[in-house]
């Protein structure tokens, strides 16, 4: 359904080189009755989805290492970054996607996940929707090494930790980003480990 109390005036396209950035231009009706007009950009990369792989016997957790440019720039020194793994849908439903992913980046074949939520991530700026899965992992899932796909440029090192070592690890800094903190968080509150 449409808000009704905003027009989108004009859409132009800034960059569309990788995905596509946009500026909009549209008029907000006001709570007192009056109307404002503002441009803003959104970047749109399509949406996505993410999972976190945990083991109850070993207490541990699937996760991954990669170099992340926009921290790098933004004074992550090495540009590491820890996070789940996650990807985006390219034309799938969430869980197909998911189960792509997780065979690509960790190696892990996984056939039952668990939709947990969804939310945007970064709403002032970025039209992306995440969708947030949980799956239990065991070794006999394991089916190769992961670590991305070379034709997408991806070199990605696979992390099998300690669920506290990552609670910790979101405590000292190593861990950052907000999906993998998300997730880490809603073992922890639901007592899944």
């Amino acid at each position: 359904m449409q808000n009704p109390n905003i027009d989108i005036l004009k859409t132009e396209i800034l960059s569309d080189n990788w995905y596509t950035l946009n500026k909009v231009t549209f008029t907000i009706h006001k709570k007192d009755g009056t109307e404002e007009t503002q441009s803003r950009e959104a970047y749109d990369r399509g949406n996505g989805a993410v999972i976190l792989l945990y083991n109850t016997n070993t207490k541990n957790v699937i996760l991954t290492r990669q170099f992340r440019l926009p921290t790098y720039i933004n004074g992550n020194t090495t540009g590491m970054l820890i996070e789940a793994c996650a990807g985006l849908l390219d034309n799938d439903n969430p869980e197909d996607c998911i189960k792509r992913e997780t065979e690509e980046e960790t190696g892990y074949k996984i056939s039952k996940v668990q939709k947990i939520f969804e939310a945007y991530m970064s709403p002032g700026s970025v039209t992306e929707i995440l969708h947030f899965f949980i799956a239990e992992y065991s070794n006999e899932m394991k089916i190769a090494d992961g670590g991305g796909l070379e034709e997408e440029g991806e070199n990605i090192e696979v992390l099998e930790l300690s669920f506290e070592e990552s609670l910790t690890m979101i405590d000292s800094g190593e861990i950052k980003d907000a999906k993998t903190i998300m997730l880490l968080q809603y073992l922890r509150l639901k007592n899944i480990i």
